[in-house]
């Protein structure tokens, strides 16, 4: 694994499929998220959250039965203490892109308890 990029693989399904007969875009939406969330995860040090604060995607051709697996590739752009930003394609073997996804995460960093004072004390 390389420290800000992340791959996710799917096999298209007919599962997968919505009424007009191509994957369902929430499932390219869910394939995209994931990656990029994890891409994030990869950058913030442990105890450190995060959460999508918006995500755009772009579906380019449909995903099919029978196509082979396609791949969800998606890479850290920048993180600074309260948002992160990353990019993503759906990509086939051969390298044709299917969809692409930016995603903004609010970065959720753990509030440390104050010291209690001498009058908070029993």
């Amino acid at each position: 694994m390389q420290k800000g990029k992340v791959t996710f693989h799917l096999r298209p399904e007919e599962f997968h499929y919505n009424p007009i007969g191509s994957v369902h875009g929430g499932v390219y939406a869910t394939l995209l998220d994931s990656a990029l969330g994890c891409a994030i995860h990869t950058m913030l040090p442990a105890g450190v959250g995060y959460t999508t604060l918006d995500l755009a995607v772009k579906y380019l051709r449909p995903l099919r039965l029978g196509m082979g697996e396609v791949r969800a590739v998606a890479e850290v752009i920048s993180v600074s203490r309260r948002v992160a930003t990353a990019s993503a394609q759906i990509v086939d073997d051969a390298g044709k892109v299917y969809a692409t996804a930016t995603t903004t995460c609010l970065v959720m960093r753990p509030v440390h308890a104050p010291e209690p004072t001498q009058e908070s004390q029993p």
